[in-house]
């Protein structure tokens, strides 16, 4: 870049702990993105070239270099997100887990495959292989900076395409560390994985750049927002919104296991997940004595950044408010609060909150908390939380806690989510080869296992006549009683099949 083209505005990242500055990032507007979606497209040429066993090899020391820094990015998470340590640990060896899988399987998943040609096109060798689209835009959260991205820029850079990536203007650094890591192992390929900076008009720029895909996490208001946008060029989009997903108790389950697996997936990382636990629907025989659980382990946790915090404050200012409004509503409108809910925001963050009898139609179960809290209703059977669970305008993650698992299966079957755990909460997260997404306003598009790598390509049908047919029916000059013969009797033969 030339100094004419370089940004003059800056930002400041703060401490959602301390509340003090971090350090300072440029905000990266028009200009500055189109040199960097100009020079990975550039790198991507060089790179969709290269066979897959060397991009593997590549994208390996990548992975290996963000293992042996692995401090590092855990410091820098922490630091701008709020997150503990172990929490911020998690992350890591889940991305290292994702981006190992999408650099060993992306040969075999996207190599070139012969396919069964038919009865009428007997003559022809058919063939299918996915090929990168070129330049991926990825525009990522800021509850989990490394795991959730490197679920598109891993997959993405694995199928053959560079990448761009813009993330949340709360964990700027983090961004920037992963590019600089990549660019440390794989140096010959500078530009091939760029970060961008900024907020908001930053991430609309990315999205008007015209690069080949956007691959967006956020929430459903912000992903309809940047899908206007990339209407404007028929840019295609990958959407990873939110969720309000929903646990379903059956009267056999392990309720111990159960509420430890509730109270973990509800208030891990304080709440900031989107297939984190929001709703759990209990049947009646079992729903006092999953609460009274539930209410025992939630209440020993507290909130802050010492070595006793059980998870970290609130990154987003302001995220505290929306979550108290939502108990303060529940409870207005007939909703128990068991535990918690009375206290005011402290510095250290929100504390622990369980909810009963919330009325379904309140925002406490139809709209995305994101904090650490958590309804539990009861049901009369498993029918009734299948109904409700899957009433949510949210269809992204599920859990159901049984000791049958061949019934754990049925219902899992039954819920309108993208992924279900059976006897768990997130197990689909720690699976690299399974797919995720959600429906509705959980976005659409999957990342993660075959599907995420298939995500970032296009599929290129390719057919090689292998010998001159008796009749072609392709040919004006082919007699027209052979083509009548031909027609018969392919007709007759799937008349008889």
């Amino acid at each position: 870049m030339t100094d004419t083209t370089l940004p003059t505005a800056r930002f400041t990242s703060y401490s959602p702990v301390t509340g003090k500055p971090l350090a300072e990032y440029p905000v990266e507007g028009p200009e500055q993105i189109a040199e960097a979606v100009h020079r990975a497209r550039r790198a991507a040429a060089r790179w969709a070239a290269l066979p897959a066993a060397r991009r593997r090899e590549h994208l390996l020391r990548w992975k290996r270099r963000l293992a042996s820094s692995m401090d590092t990015v855990v410091a820098t998470v922490s630091a701008e997100t709020g997150k503990l340590r172990g929490d911020a640990e998690l992350e890591m060896i889940l991305a290292l887990e994702h981006l190992s899988w999408a650099a060993r399987n992306a040969g075999r998943v996207l190599r070139r495959r012969r396919i069964r040609t038919g009865l009428l096109a007997v003559n022809q060798g058919a063939t299918v292989v996915h090929r990168p689209l070129g330049v991926i835009g990825v525009i990522g959260p800021w509850n989990y900076p490394v795991f959730t991205p490197v679920g598109s820029i891993g997959y993405a850079l694995a199928a053959g395409n560079a990448v761009v990536f813009k993330p949340s203007e709360y964990t700027p650094g983090t961004g920037v560390l992963l590019a600089e890591l990549f660019d440390a192992a794989v140096p010959e390929y500078a530009g091939l994985f760029t970060t961008v900076t900024g907020a908001a008009a930053t991430g609309e720029a990315l999205a008007r750049s015209r690069v080949d895909k956007v691959a967006f996490t956020g929430s459903p208001g912000t992903a309809r927002k940047v899908m206007a946008v990339c209407a404007e060029s028929l840019t295609p989009l990958l959407a990873e919104c939110g969720g309000k997903d929903a646990v379903i108790v059956a009267a056999d389950a392990d309720l111990d296991a159960a509420a430890d697996a509730i109270v973990w997936g509800a208030m891990a990382n304080a709440g900031q997940t989107c297939a984190g636990v929001e709703r759990v629907y209990a049947v009646r025989e079992v729903h006092q004595a999953l609460c009274d659980k539930v209410v025992e382990r939630a209440g020993a946790l507290h909130p802050g950044a010492g070595p006793d915090a059980a998870y970290g404050p609130m990154t987003m200012p302001g995220q505290a408010a929306v979550v108290e409004r939502h108990v303060k509503e529940a409870v207005g409108a007939g909703a128990r609060a068991v535990l918690g809910g009375g206290e005011p925001v402290s510095a250290e963050g929100v504390g622990p909150v369980v909810l009963v009898d919330v009325p379904e139609h309140s925002a406490a179960m139809t709209e995305e908390t994101f904090g650490p809290t958590v309804a539990i209703n009861s049901v009369a059977d498993l029918s009734e939380a299948v109904r409700r669970a899957n009433a949510s305008r949210y269809a992204l993650g599920a859990s159901v806690f049984t000791r049958r698992r061949r019934a754990g299966a049925v219902v899992a079957s039954q819920l309108r989510a993208g992924a279900v755990s059976v006897n768990s909460v997130l197990g689909f997260a720690a699976v690299p080869a399974l797919p995720f997404g959600g429906s509705g306003d959980s976005g659409f598009g999957r990342i993660h296992g075959a599907d995420g790598l298939r995500a970032f390509t296009a599929p290129q049908s390719v057919t090689v006549q292998r010998f001159t047919p008796p009749v072609n029916l392709t040919s004006f000059t082919a007699p027209a009683a052979a083509k009548t013969r031909v027609i018969s009797l392919v007709r007759t033969l799937h008349e008889r099949r």
